[in-house]
């Protein structure tokens, strides 16, 4: 792993593009109902199957953060939450960046690490899916 600090600059880079996207994301939560004014929004699988797919709780996730309910986000999706709040996150290093040239750290991994990134990835979703599916199906297990 290398870590270094460049020198610093305006320069934009992903962080930059990632709190932007944070920021359009979390405004469009807080201030536009989309699941109220959009009449086929929601989860296909759940609606025909009842079971949640992989990304269900996300839009409550997004509107629950941009209120700052917390807790509520993080009983909706957890795994949702934390990207949620990292985007909120990203947002403000973004406009530090931006407006007063802070540099951003930037990490290198080796392959290797990488591969572990990954299969912690996969792991996270796949713990977190399992949440999701017992909160919706089973919710008289989380007592």
């Amino acid at each position: 792993m290398k870590f270094h600090l460049p020198a610093p600059n305006r320069k934009p880079g992903l962080v930059d593009y990632l709190g932007l996207t944070g920021l359009v994301g979390l405004l469009i939560a807080r201030y536009i109902p989309v699941a109220r004014i959009i009449p086929f929004w929601g989860c296909m699988l759940r609606e025909t199957t009842g079971w949640p797919c992989l990304g269900c709780g996300l839009t409550r996730v997004a509107d629950r953060v941009s209120h700052f309910n917390i807790v509520g986000a993080w009983d909706a999706n957890p795994l949702g939450t934390v990207a949620a709040l990292l985007f909120a996150f990203l947002t403000v290093v973004a406009v530090l960046h931006m407006v007063f040239a802070m540099p951003i750290p930037q990490l290198e991994l080796t392959p290797r690490e990488w591969r572990w990134v990954r299969i912690g990835l996969t792991v996270l979703v796949a713990v977190n899916y399992a949440y999701v599916i017992v909160k919706t199906r089973f919710p008289e297990l989380l007592l």
